[in-house]
């Protein structure tokens, strides 16, 4: 099956295009942010982020799982597979499934498109239908990729709209749980995320300043983790992850853009 998305009915970024667009922002993300090198603790958020990418639906990207080494809590998706989430994710989540279910989050994000749809309007803003069309026609995708992705990580986060933190919410608690993982993790991470803001709110305001408020979100939640009881909540694996991470030198703190 193929895949390709319009704008204004002309097609314009197709499944490849989108993950060599990815590839090209992560490139730069991987220069622009501080990564957490432990090897252990990186191969255990890759095989969580892997098993909930296997119980997605729609494309198929070449998913992969990066650990920045900062400690605010917040987590984020680059078009065509890239997920990147903050050590501090980490170390404010007490149970695997609250983890489990912000790389569900942002897996849904991917597979949703949501973020190729945000740099297309970026594109068409800065560039204009006529030349964003015509650099991805004849010419291919990879040339407009590269430019895409060089304006995509000019502002390194992208701002979802409310409809899209929305669905990407619902969709990412279905791959949360058909993965076998508990619901309720999703919503727990929401609450934890509401208490640090009233302990610190500096862990938790660039969260903040790219998602709407989780009140909204939460309620509705809630309402879907009762129709699915059940589940992993927790591992042996993420708490030795966890208390590895926590043993190490401290994440730092973002750098203000």
């Amino acid at each position: 099956m193929k895949f390709a998305m319009t704008l204004l009915g002309l097609t314009l970024l197709s499944v490849p295009d989108e993950i060599e667009l990815g590839r090209e922002a992560n490139v730069k993300m991987r220069h622009e942010l501080v990564q957490f090198r432990d090897e252990r603790v990186l191969s255990y958020v890759a095989g969580l982020g892997k098993q909930l990418a296997r119980s997605t639906r729609g494309p198929r990207y070449p998913y992969s799982f990066t650990i920045a080494d900062y400690r605010e809590i917040n987590a984020f998706a680059l078009p065509g597979g890239p997920v990147w989430i903050n050590r501090g994710v980490l170390h404010a989540a007490t149970t695997e499934s609250q983890v489990a279910g912000v790389l569900a989050h942002e897996i849904a994000h991917i597979a949703q498109r949501h973020a190729a749809t945000q740099v297309m309007h970026g594109a068409f803003a800065n560039w204009g239908l006529g030349l964003l069309s015509a650099m991805l026609g004849n010419a291919g995708g990879a040339n407009a990729a590269r430019s895409a992705a060089g304006v995509m990580t000019n502002s390194m986060f992208l701002k979802f709209s409310r409809d899209d933190e929305i669905e990407a919410d619902r969709v990412g608690l279905q791959i949360l749980t058909n993965a076998g993982w508990e619901a309720r993790g999703m919503v727990e991470l929401f609450e934890i995320l509401r208490r640090e803001q009233k302990r610190d709110p500096t862990v938790v305001e660039t969260f903040f300043s790219t998602h709407p408020p989780p009140q909204e979100r939460i309620e509705l939640l809630k309402s879907a983790v009762r129709t699915r009881p059940g589940g992993r909540r927790d591992s042996v694996e993420f708490q030795r992850a966890r208390s590895r991470s926590l043993a190490l030198p401290p994440p730092r703190k973002m750098p203000v853009n």
